[in-house]
């Protein structure tokens, strides 16, 4: 248990952080998921909006420390491989 103010103040910071945390990483999903629909429908255009969202989103959670920048940067990676396959298709 925190023995010291420094402590307790850090504790209130972890929470905080934590609940910023996981609202950006909870943002990131719905994201992710409105592009995999995009995809399951068909529709090239609205898949390309949404992938633009998507990406751009990710890339904000890496800039904010939420993803680690690879694990970022190989999700885009995979939605591009996706939104082209459909596109070629």
């Amino acid at each position: 248990m925190a023995n010291n103010a420094g402590a307790r103040k850090a504790i209130r910071k972890i929470e905080a952080r934590t609940e910023v945390n996981k609202a950006r990483r909870t943002r990131v999903r719905t994201y992710l998921r409105k592009f995999q629909e995009a995809l399951t429908g068909g529709d090239v255009e609205v898949a390309k909006a949404a992938f633009i969202t998507a990406q751009s989103e990710l890339m904000r959670a890496v800039s904010k420390g939420v993803v680690h920048k690879n694990t970022g940067s190989r999700k885009v990676s995979r939605l591009a491989a996706q939104l082209k396959k459909l596109s070629a298709a």
